[in-house]
Formats: structure tokens, sequence, C-alpha cells
């Protein structure tokens, strides 16, 4: 079982939320797309986002992470009590912002152990990144998401396989250490294998932690693996309802319109 390194308490006792969304509206080139969402995530929960696309999932995971297109006309966005819009996107992944990238990019000519070795350093600090201590909890991640030792000589998702890319993020978060993890669409291309050890990896990296995450997904696969503690479900820029992992079960079998087309369920 993969262990972090110093799971602290501080959160866990604490009342502020680790990130809360506070009545966000945001949009692009004047085009309002969420339309006053609220969320609120604690240490060591697991949160889902559901809903079709164009929903505004994406942009929800846009705007936490700082990209530069969308405008907020309205809200606030709290990481451990900290304003997370007045950060520019370096400091928000210095705070301890990761997101999973639905289409990562490849880099050729860079290999997978340095990558990740540079990246802890950015994040974590030199020391995090050297020595023993490093090379076990690499390998003690590596062995969670059935990685082979390989993979390290290989240039970062160049040639890559869908399921490849997939578990080279949630590598990088379980060696990063994030306060929050946003992953969007990380189940997307994943065979049924392939969306268990993802999963495994998600888990270990959350639960029983100082952390949490926000899952971005159209189905219920792998919140079955993961059991969120709230499912979200996003219509038109608002949350319409949210509940336990049985409602993504539900999504599954009666889809969005009976949420969209009567009011009095969306509670």
């Amino acid at each position: 079982m993969f262990k972090r390194d110093d799971v602290g308490t501080s959160n866990m006792q604490s009342e502020v939320p680790l990130l809360e969304i506070k009545n966000l509206h945001a949009g692009i080139d004047g085009n309002e797309i969420l339309n006053g969402i609220n969320i609120e995530i604690g240490a060591g929960e697991i949160h889902a986002i559901m809903g079709r696309n164009g929903s505004g999932k994406t942009t929800t995971a846009n705007i936490i992470m700082g990209h530069p297109d969308f405008e907020i006309s309205k809200g606030t966005v709290e990481l451990d009590g900290n304003d997370v819009l007045e950060m520019e996107p370096w400091e928000r992944a210095r705070a301890g912002v990761f997101l999973s990238f639905q289409y990562p990019q490849a880099v050729p000519g860079l290999q997978v152990g340095n990558f990740l070795r540079k990246s802890v350093a950015a994040i974590r600090g030199e020391d995090a990144a050297k020595g023993p201590e490093f090379r076990s909890r690499l390998k003690q991640a590596m062995n969670e998401l059935d990685i082979d030792r390989s993979f390290l000589a290989r240039y970062v998702n160049d040639g890559f396989s869908g399921g490849e890319k997939k578990r080279f993020e949630i590598l990088q978060l379980m060696l990063l250490e994030p306060k929050l993890a946003i992953l969007d669409e990380t189940d997307s291309g994943l065979d049924i294998d392939g969306i268990r050890t993802v999963a495994k990896g998600i888990n270990a990296a959350v639960r029983n932690s100082d952390s949490g995450a926000l899952i971005i997904t159209h189905y219920s696969r792998i919140l079955e693996h993961i059991q969120p503690d709230k499912v979200h479900v996003l219509i038109k820029g608002k949350i319409v309802k949210s509940g336990g992992p049985e409602l993504a079960l539900e999504l599954e079998d009666r889809g969005y319109d009976w949420l969209e087309n009567d009011p009095e369920q969306s509670a």
C-alpha cells in the first residue's frame, strides 16, 4: 500500500474547508458558463462533478487552475481559506493545486524519470526529490499503478497509449502530494482494469490524508471504485443536485433529462 509522508491533521481538525467555491459566476468572451456554483471539499474527501458536454465541468477545473481565457464576474474560490483567484497559475501549483489533463502533451527528449524528479523538486523541495527515500516512494507508487520500471526511460507522453497517459498523471499525483487534485476525465480511454488501477492510485493519494480531490467525469464507472463522498450534477452552469455515490448510478440509469425537466427533483 502506498503511504504518504507527513500526513497531518490540521485540515481534518479545522472547520475551514480544504476547497470552498462560493457563488461562482464565470464565462468567456462575454458568455456566462458558470452560473453560481457552490462546492465545499474537506480534507480526505473526494467529490465528483458529472454533467453533459458543455455543462461547465472543465470550465470549473480551468478556473481553479487560473486559465487566463476565463472571466470571473462574481464569487470566490478558496484553498485552506486563501483566495485562489488572486494567485497566478504557478502560485496555485505551488500552493498545492494539481490538474490532471484530459489530453496531456508529449515532451520528446524529456525522460519520465527526470521529469518526475524535477516536478517533485519544484513543488515539494529538492530534498524530497533525491536519495533512497525518493526512489523508494517512486518504486512503491509505480508498483501500485502496475507501471514497469522501463517506463522511466521513455519520453514524457511520447507514444504513450491512452491508458499509459492516465497512469502517468496519477503517478505524478502520488509523488507530488498536492492539497487539491483536479482530475479531468481521468477515466476516458481506460479499460476495466485500467479504471480499477487508476482508482486505486487516487484513493491511495487522497484517502486518510490532508488532500482532497475533484473528479470530473461523464460516467459512473470510475466512481464505483472510488466511492466519492459527494456527487454534484452540473447542468447549464449550475449544480442542480448533490448526493452520494448512488446518485452517479442513478444518472447512469436515467440520464440527465429528469433533473433538467423536473425542478422538484433538483434539490
